[in-house]
């Protein structure tokens, strides 16, 4: 990434992702399988159809989008997270760009998804070149794995990660709707799926927090403090502590609009 690139980026984004592409491709969770229905239903996916994955960071989402058959473009901004989708989805088109300069043609694509993604770049801009890109009648989907913390433990290692967000994007603050509704696009269709992530209490749940921009973003000794805490919560938890497989409860939203005109 070049300089005048990564400052187009937030800072979290940038230094976070970069460091931490390793990271964020172990621990971060699959998207459910009820999705690749949602993705056909609401954005008329099939294999007649071209969709962008925007911001596709190293690929957990493709594999849903795939699965409906659509031709794949995938957009990431950073370097290494991009270099680790290209070599794990070698048939895949994939390039560099941002939200707000999308290198592709007017009226070209039938979708365009952002999984995990939106809340970086939730700008007039960046929903000005999507419409521009997107046929007539053409669907942006919105996607995000969040957190459950109705669940104890993991309202708890919220509250250990808080106090490191700073200004960092997110989806729980909602500003990304203030962009909604949007000139030219219709209003936004809700749908909500449970998800969990199964595995290693050191892969679903520490690698997978210190995936995130802001922590990744830090220096090493305070990464490796916050992973101590984690480690430690875990350990004092009952249906953690001592398991070889834990799930980590997620619930999963899903937003779908389309392209008046």
């Amino acid at each position: 990434m070049t300089r005048s690139e990564s400052e187009l980026i937030h800072r979290a984004a940038a230094q976070g992702f970069e460091a931490g592409a390793d990271t964020y491709e172990k621990g971060r969770p699959d998207y459910p399988a009820a999705l690749s229905g949602w993705l056909r239903a609401e954005l008329h996916l099939n294999a007649s159809t071209t969709v962008l994955d925007l911001g596709a960071g190293t690929g957990k989402f493709l594999p849903r989008v795939l699965e409906t058959g659509a031709r794949v473009i995938a957009i990431e901004p950073v370097d290494a997270m991009r270099a680790r989708l290209a070599s794990a989805f070698p048939d895949i088109e994939v390039r560099a760009g941002r939200a707000e300069h999308i290198p592709l043609a007017n009226e070209s694509l039938d979708a365009v998804t952002c999984a995990q993604a939106f809340h970086w770049f939730a700008n007039v801009v960046a929903m000005q070149e999507i419409r521009r890109i997107l046929k007539p009648g053409g669907a942006l989907g919105l996607i995000w794995n969040i957190r459950d913390e109705s669940v104890p433990w993991v309202r708890e290692l919220t509250g250990i990660l808080a106090p490191f967000e700073g200004d960092t994007p997110r989806y729980h603050s909602l500003q990304w709707r203030r962009v909604f509704p949007a000139p030219g696009f219709s209003v936004l269709a809700e749908a909500m799926f449970s998800h969990v992530h199964d595995g290693a209490p050191e892969r679903v749940i520490v690698d997978r927090t210190l995936s995130i921009s802001f922590i990744a973003a830090l220096p090493s000794e305070q990464r490796a403090e916050i992973a101590q805490r984690i480690r430690a919560l875990i350990e004092r938890t009952p249906e953690l502590a001592s398991r070889q497989t834990v799930q980590f409860p997620y619930r999963t939203v899903a937003f779908g609009c389309r392209k008046l005109h």
